[in-house]
């Protein structure tokens, strides 16, 4: 776990989240779909995230939870693994990462990212990627983290139901 003080120095814990955090994933999720302007997109259940972050048949996915110095939760980063075959180690991607309006600006996503890094950097992982849409004001933020936009690569996908 670790606390830091925000800029307007406000402190903050960053820790890993725990299976009861799941509901307050889930309305973290929802918020921000809404914020991404697909507010009925959102099919995950709290016993989705139960199953694929702590259940008995593995982790499919990892998360932090941020929350304020009355221990209300303020944000989360929820990633992956991932792996490269041309480094030949593994990587982490970053899912989603959402801090609440009212906490925004004030260090909490950066603290989120740069615990995420920090993870990435203990577990040897090769790189760490994330995608943001292209309206996104937050992109100028990746950018001075020193991710690089990838011009040359294109997001594809396929959906499949159930």
């Amino acid at each position: 776990m670790t606390t830091t003080r925000s800029q307007d120095d406000h402190p903050f814990t960053i820790r890993p989240a725990i299976r009861e955090d799941c509901p307050t994933i889930l309305r973290f999720i929802q918020e921000l779909a809404l914020f991404e302007k697909e507010p009925d997109a959102v099919e995950a259940t709290v016993a989705d995230l139960e199953r694929d972050g702590f259940g008995e048949g593995g982790r499919y996915f990892e998360a932090l939870i941020a929350e304020d110095d009355r221990g209300e939760p303020v944000g989360f980063a929820l990633f992956f693994p991932t792996y490269s075959t041309w480094k030949g180690r593994s990587g982490l991607y970053i899912e989603d990462l959402y801090v609440t309006p009212q906490q925004r600006t004030r260090g909490v996503g950066r603290k989120l990212v740069e615990r995420v890094m920090e993870i990435a950097r203990e577990r040897r992982c090769g790189r760490l990627e994330l995608a943001v849409l292209d309206w996104n004001p937050a992109r100028a933020f990746y950018d001075r983290l020193g991710f690089q936009y990838m011009q040359e690569w294109l997001n594809y996908r396929i959906e499949f139901d159930g």
